[in-house]
């Protein structure tokens, strides 16, 4: 795939870039590795005090960088500031809490025989992220925040269609402060994924992608015995039962569904509801989605912007025309607008069965599948029934029935009566083929630290 922004709203291509040469890699990871030795020695407050700039440079200029996320893969130009202005919060996030965080924690010296014993946090050095266009300066801020406040170094490979993204993310935080090298953009494609993640300076990896691209970087770092994180794909339950607020639940489940014109891993996706309150959450539902505004993104009256890339769109209508080749009923939407740009209508639809691939797949644009199900029982079966786990929603009021969704859904995040959402404060990760590890909140900042234990002896 060439390196390019090709705008999804015309199919223009804007701007293509050079591939690094294997001389400007190798100058990278001289420089990433060099850096690390210095740079793990600088203090909490140095390294607070540059994210805090960077948090200034994201909120001074969120109308620009805004321009620039829209352009290159799509989203609402509303959904692309508050992108920008979640960056910033994530930064003084870390700023804030990075050092309570890593703080040592003393151990029982008593009862393994020591003077002081404590548990070290430590930086483990130049970490690859391999990362995705679909919130193309969240997802590599919600990696690099916490990794250059533990004190390593990131080397960011980013996806081929937002370069000017990520070159954008390695002037940031040099114009913040950062010492050289700390933080390098790679412009290379995936072909060049093995060799720099097998090189032994780079010392961990993180992807956010598909279930193909992490099983091939597991691979390679399992041969190389590199700690990894994997953020990977999700086809997110959305449950609704008969003490759930219906109105605000339908509201909620189609912004859900078109957040990011439907281009999110913790979208909902597969809509599960009770057959007591199936037909009236249906008619709410679709009306929902029916008055979602498809247009451009760059306009304040668009709800939905165009798919960012025309491989997406077409993907996108296979999935439904196999659908309902099958026997599904498309409620609203289902086929794709005359005219240039890679649009998608939102769509729900109805009839799913077992033979239809969006039962199965990750349908990664603004297309609903609408399920009806008898009791609690069957509501967990079928939540649970995918490979994926991602995140789930339930939406119900008693509070036995939220105890048993919460403790049965095989999800690494259930949100009840509200819709799944990335906080700094909280830690985002899957379980089965949506991945593992964990990113955000303190789990995610000591993935890539050497939790290191420590014994001190009496002396002599």
């Amino acid at each position: 795939m060439a390196i390019a922004t090709v705008n999804p709203a015309t199919g223009e291509t804007v701007k293509t870039y050079d591939e690094m040469s294997e001389a400007d890699v190798e100058r990278c990871l001289a420089a990433a590795a060099a850096a690390h030795a210095g740079y793990r020695l600088t203090s909490f407050a140095e390294r607070s005090e540059w994210m805090r700039n960077a948090a200034a440079i994201l909120d001074a200029e969120q109308d620009q960088v805004a321009v620039m996320l829209t352009t290159e893969m799509g989203k609402t130009l509303a959904a692309a500031k508050q992108e920008v202005a979640k960056c910033a919060t994530a930064c003084r996030y870390y700023a804030e809490h990075a050092e309570r965080f890593l703080a040592d924690e003393a151990a029982d010296a008593d009862a393994v025989g020591a003077r002081r014993a404590y548990v070290s946090y430590q930086p483990l050095g130049p970490v690859l992220a391999i990362m995705p266009w679909n919130f193309p300066l969240w997802q590599a801020m919600r990696f690099a925040a916490p990794a250059l406040l533990a004190g390593n170094t990131g080397l960011l490979k980013h996806a081929s269609n937002v370069p000017q993204t990520a070159l954008f993310m390695q002037d940031l935080f040099a114009r913040a402060g950062f010492p050289a090298g700390t933080f390098q953009t790679l412009l290379v494609g995936s072909a060049r994924i093995e060799a720099i993640l097998r090189d032994p300076r780079v010392v961990a990896a993180t992807l956010t992608g598909s279930g193909a691209a992490g099983s091939s970087v597991a691979a390679i770092a399992g041969s190389e015995i590199k700690k990894i994180v994997l953020e990977l794909g999700g086809s997110d339950p959305f449950v609704v039962m008969p003490s759930a607020d219906l109105a605000k639940a339908a509201e909620v489940a189609a912004v859900a569904r078109c957040l990011n014109n439907g281009q999110s891993c913790i979208a909902a996706k597969r809509f599960i509801v009770h057959d007591a309150v199936y037909e009236e959450f249906e008619h709410l539902f679709v009306a929902q989605m029916s008055g979602k505004v498809l247009g451009d993104p760059m306009l304040d009256g668009t709800d939905v912007g165009p798919l960012a890339s025309e491989q997406q769109r077409d993907d996108i209508e296979h999935l439904v025309a196999d659908a309902v080749a099958n026997g599904a009923r498309a409620l609203c939407g289902g086929a794709a607008p005359e005219g240039p740009g890679f649009y998608y209508p939102p769509t729900v639809l109805a009839g799913i069965t077992g033979q239809m691939r969006v039962h199965t797949e990750e349908v990664f644009g603004p297309v609903a599948t609408l399920y009806r199900v008898p009791d609690t029982d069957a509501a967990i079966e079928l939540a649970n029934g995918t490979m994926f786990g991602l995140g789930a929603n339930v939406w119900v009021s008693d509070e036995a029935e939220q105890a048993r969704f919460i403790r049965d859904l095989a999800a690494g995040m259930v949100f009840v009566n509200g819709n799944v959402t990335s906080y700094p404060e909280l830690p985002f990760g899957g379980v089965k083929a949506s991945g593992h590890g964990r990113e955000l909140s303190v789990h995610g900042i000591r993935e890539f630290c050497n939790i290191k234990s420590v014994w001190i002896g009496p002396p002599r």
